[in-house]
């Protein structure tokens, strides 16, 4: 069923007005349910087998224990030809020091065709980068209604502009005196001047010829990030017509470098500028905050994200956000090394934040080294959960704790109404199985108002996850389409108010995890209530507010008004 919720005029980026559409609310209607009963048991059924992805990770395999080799890649999931499903993009690595390998591995595109089937599309769009890649995002970076892409290679970084008809093409490549190693990266729209910038965190300063070996009593390892110097991060600015300029330094993101991994890109101190999380490795992480006017100052110690609530720096790996806890303040959770409890940075809306991990249940996750990770609400009940992904850096590592094991099952972690997490348990189940796993996306595969589960394995097939958890709720899908703002509405946020009064919060990114990106459109878990109000605020800080007729379970597509209409 269509709604009309108004009409207003398409415009192009000088403020033409071209022609006249429709702003829509496309509802999809399922059927309404009561609340009042206890959340469901979450479970999933793995599907990788019958889902046509045959894509297998390929770390290089030197045997030589490169620092890259283990550090793998996250996912990247978008609807690369706008069918309405969530398509797949797979990061591979590469042969290194003159290696071979047959056939040349390469990154995979694989097209949804619903039903948890996949088709190989990788030759025919041309996206079958070669390069070792590390991290990437898709994020319409020009602005033309269609999804590109944008890869952190060991070497490089690449843009892949989709030309609209199922292609991409190779636009760019960064030149850089020497070879990075990227890692996280996220689009973000620096100066809310509608165009998407591109930030990118770079690894350790490593290179061949400055290898360093280990072994641990005889066991051998990949080195650290505090066997190499860290590196610089980048940012790239867009000015709107084609061009790309290197900010890094006159922005102040180049002055203070680190082992960077996972990064996550949005407002964390409500002043309607995006800042930027990054994940360092065995370091303080770092907070870039946006000061306005292109320049940003790294403040993590001041807002309280250096470091964990003992006061000791992490081996973090992967972000996410979400309001967790209902109190409208958007957290930051991290993954990271064995014996470490990952963060939950608790947003306390006063321009700081406190890691509440220990207290609320995240030490379930402290046996495993965990990297990609994501909040999800995988049974409707309106309460973000957590997905994490775990597995060794050693694969001798049993030879030296007989405790630890390279492999490791994955986690789902249930959000016991904001109080507390609790590990579900696999009992047997897909979740059981033990991987050496790194990236993770979340997202509806099959359009059922469930999320599902996509895992990037390292040297392996990947695993997805159809989530047939029994819930009697029904979700609330929201995107976004920016007009002023950028086309993606980066950093536009969304509050969806129930009829009991709560109100669920939630933000547009390009970036997120570990090293890869999903979640472009945003669900939202309902709990059977009906749905009374859902408000946009677009980076301009201009309120859309859209009241609903009741009914708990629809998708919205939002299109940002012109001239103060809402």
């Amino acid at each position: 069923m269509l709604t009309a919720i108004g009409s207003d005029g398409i415009f192009d980026r000088s403020g033409k007005q071209i022609g006249l559409i429709v702003r829509l609310l496309i509802l999809c209607c399922l059927p309404a349910h009561c609340s009042g009963q206890e959340s469901p048991a979450i479970q999933f059924v793995d599907r990788t087998a019958e889902s046509g992805i045959t894509f297998e990770h390929f770390s290089g395999r030197t045997g030589k224990h490169f620092i890259l080799e283990t550090v793998t890649a996250g996912v990247v999931t978008f609807d690369y030809d706008n069918d309405g499903w969530t398509d797949i993009y797979l990061l591979n690595g590469a042969p290194l020091r003159g290696g071979v390998q047959e056939p040349p591995p390469k990154n995979r595109l694989y097209k949804n065709l619903g039903g948890f089937r996949f088709q190989d599309v990788t030759d025919a769009a041309g996206c079958g980068d070669a390069g070792f890649a590390l991290g990437g995002l898709a994020a319409d970076v020009d602005n033309d209604g269609d999804q590109d892409l944008y890869l952190a290679n060991f070497g490089g970084y690449v843009l892949l502009e989709n030309d609209g008809c199922g292609c991409f093409h190779r636009r760019n490549s960064s030149n850089q005196p020497r070879k990075r190693i990227g890692a996280g990266v996220a689009a973000l729209d620096v100066e809310n001047d509608g165009d998407l910038d591109l930030f990118t965190a770079n690894y350790v300063n490593f290179s061949f010829d400055r290898d360093v070996s280990r072994t641990i009593f005889g066991v051998p390892a990949a080195p650290g990030p505090k066997d190499y110097p860290p590196d610089q991060d980048f940012l790239f600015t867009n000015d709107g017509s084609g061009g790309w300029a290197d900010a890094s330094a006159s922005s102040g993101i180049a002055s203070v470098p680190g082992p960077g991994m996972g990064v996550v890109a949005f407002d964390a101190t409500g002043d309607g500028r995006v800042d930027i999380f990054v994940c360092n490795d065995s370091a303080p992480n770092a907070f870039w905050e946006n000061l306005g006017s292109g320049k940003f100052e790294e403040n993590a110690l001041l807002v309280g994200t250096a470091y964990d609530v003992s006061g000791a720096q992490q081996a973090t790996m992967g972000v996410d956000i979400a309001d967790w806890n209902h109190d409208g303040q958007i957290d930051v959770v991290t993954t990271n090394f064995i014996d470490e409890i990952p963060t939950l940075y608790e947003n306390s809306g006063q321009g700081y934040f406190d890691d509440v991990g220990p207290t609320v249940g995240l030490g379930a996750a402290d046996r495993s080294v965990t990297w990609g990770l994501g909040f999800g609400d995988f049974d409707n009940d309106s309460w973000p959960d957590l997905f994490i992904a775990s597995g060794h850096l050693i694969s001798g590592v049993t030879a030296l704790n007989t405790s630890e094991t390279f492999e490791a099952p994955n986690l789902v972690l249930r959000n016991e109404q904001g109080r507390r997490f609790e590990a579900i348990p696999a009992a047997g189940g897909p979740l059981a199985k033990a991987q050496v796993s790194r990236g993770v996306a979340l997202e509806d595969f099959n359009r059922d108002g469930l999320l599902d589960a996509l895992v990037l394995n390292l040297n392996d097939s990947i695993q997805l996850l159809e989530n047939t958890t029994e819930s009697p709720w029904a979700q609330m899908s929201v995107r976004l389409i920016g007009t002023h703002a950028t086309r993606d509405a980066v950093g536009a946020r969304v509050l969806v108010k129930l009829e009991d009064g709560t109100e669920l919060h939630s933000v547009v990114v390009r970036g997120r995890g570990y090293q890869g990106s999903f979640g472009d459109t945003l669900h939202f878990g309902t709990a059977g209530k009906s749905v009374s109000r859902v408000t946009v605020v677009w980076p301009s800080g201009q309120d859309q507010h859209i009241d609903l007729d009741g009914r708990p379970d629809r998708c919205l597509t939002v299109i940002e008004p012109h001239d103060g209409q809402r």
